[in-house]
């Protein structure tokens, strides 16, 4: 298993000495400035690889940028409107001038207008450590009280809707402006500056759109993209929806192991292939992660480690991160699955056998406390959560290796 480190630029709080010094060989990075549509150029993807390069020129073995993520997939590619076969173009051109800079992984979402959706960007735990939540009575609360989507009242039980309408009338308006801006981050570009109008602009746009239009243009999508991918040596990986739940009445369709199944099956050429969050995954009960790693392994070419303590006993509710051993994710059992693939590619002789993975997001402990990096993000609770699954794949291995003598 290969360590890299999600580093969002020259801007991001958490430099690259940070991460040589958390242990990471490869950088995860994209180009966060050029907007989706737009071809990244070869000038701009020299840029970030010799940013990342200088600035660890003095490193006994410097960095090198490894997986893209993300190289982002417009709305109009989602919703097949407006420019979207000039989109698919551009897309092809940025991963034919990725490959000719080297990189080979390429990590992606289809998820519809939401990268991703937390309610609290730092919630106390018992520690008071903080980490990012999402409450799905607050969610209720912005989505009908709020945000007053129409029809939002029957996509929750009633309930829920209850404890929405009461928490609304308990609270004060910074709440309910920190609630808003909590959940407009998640959004692409999402600033203080997108307001509920706005919001409701966008939703409206994906309103013609079901769970099986969506699934017919993600299937064309990957039909234009994949075999060129394939030509030029690149692994595609799509991310899974965080969390893995229709929300605002968007649908979606990277959800569950079945979603999965019909990725891979609908290309069925090695490009076409799978970021295993186990992270936004966990936070469904009914997701099994080490068994999606045994049975979807051969597909998986990026792998996002970290834990979710799951504070519901139905398949989808309220979630908070936890620390990458403590949460609801049976974590040695995902690395062992992992392990054993790996195993299986290497006997097999694939040249990605060693799978590259991240510590995902990390709760702020110590001085992550004031360092203010990118939400989910911190620079001391990532090392932590590294620290702890290296130790988790060095005991496998050596008990792998002891059983192997014996």
């Amino acid at each position: 298993m290969r360590e890299t480190w999600r580093w969002f630029g020259p801007a991001d709080q958490v430099s690259l000495d940070d991460v040589a010094q958390a242990g990471a060989r490869g950088i995860v990075t994209a180009l966060h400035h050029i907007s989706p549509g737009v071809v990244w150029s070869e000038e701009e993807i020299a840029r970030r690889q010799a940013a990342i390069r200088s600035q660890s020129a003095h490193l006994p073995d410097p960095l090198d940028w490894e997986v893209v993520e993300s190289l982002p997939v417009s709305e109009d590619i989602k919703r097949q409107t407006g420019g979207w076969r000039d989109h698919i173009e551009a897309y092809k051109t940025s991963l034919t001038n990725l490959a000719r800079a080297g990189l080979q992984t390429v990590c992606y979402n289809f998820m519809p207008l939401l990268d991703w959706t937390r309610t609290d960007l730092a919630y106390q735990v018992s520690n008071r450590a903080t980490c990012m939540r999402f409450d799905l009575v607050d969610f209720v609360m912005f989505d009908l009280f709020l945000l007053k989507r129409e029809g939002a009242a029957s996509d929750f039980p009633e309930e829920v809707i209850e404890a929405a309408n009461k928490r609304f009338s308990e609270t004060g308006d910074s709440f309910k402006s920190a609630l808003v801006g909590n959940v407009i981050c998640g959004l692409p570009g999402g600033n203080d500056q997108l307001t509920l109008d706005d919001i409701r602009a966008h939703l409206a746009a994906y309103e013609p759109f079901d769970h099986a239009a969506l699934c017919t243009h993600q299937a064309a999508f990957l039909e234009s993209v994949v075999p060129h991918a394939e030509a030029l040596g690149l692994r595609l990986c799509c991310h899974p929806d965080d969390p893995p739940y229709s929300l605002l009445g968007l649908p979606r369709i990277m959800s569950t192991e079945a979603d999965y199944t019909r990725l891979v099956q609908s290309v069925d050429l090695p490009a076409n292939g799978i970021t295993l969050c186990s992270g936004s995954l966990g936070a469904r009960a009914d997701n099994d992660l080490p068994g999606i790693m045994r049975r979807l392994g051969a597909h998986v070419h990026f792998l996002h480690l970290r834990n979710v303590a799951r504070e519901h006993d139905t398949v989808f509710g309220s979630f908070h991160e936890s620390e990458h051993l403590g949460g609801d994710v049976d974590m040695p059992a995902l690395i062992e699955a992992v392990l054993a693939e790996e195993r299986n590619r290497r006997l097999s002789g694939r040249e990605d056998h060693s799978i590259p993975f991240r510590p995902d997001h990390g709760q702020d402990i110590l001085d992550d406390l004031s360092r203010r990096a990118q939400p989910g993000y911190p620079a001391i609770g990532r090392l932590k959560g590294l620290a702890e699954l290296r130790g988790v794949i060095a005991g496998l291995e050596y008990a792998t290796r002891r059983e192997t003598a014996e």
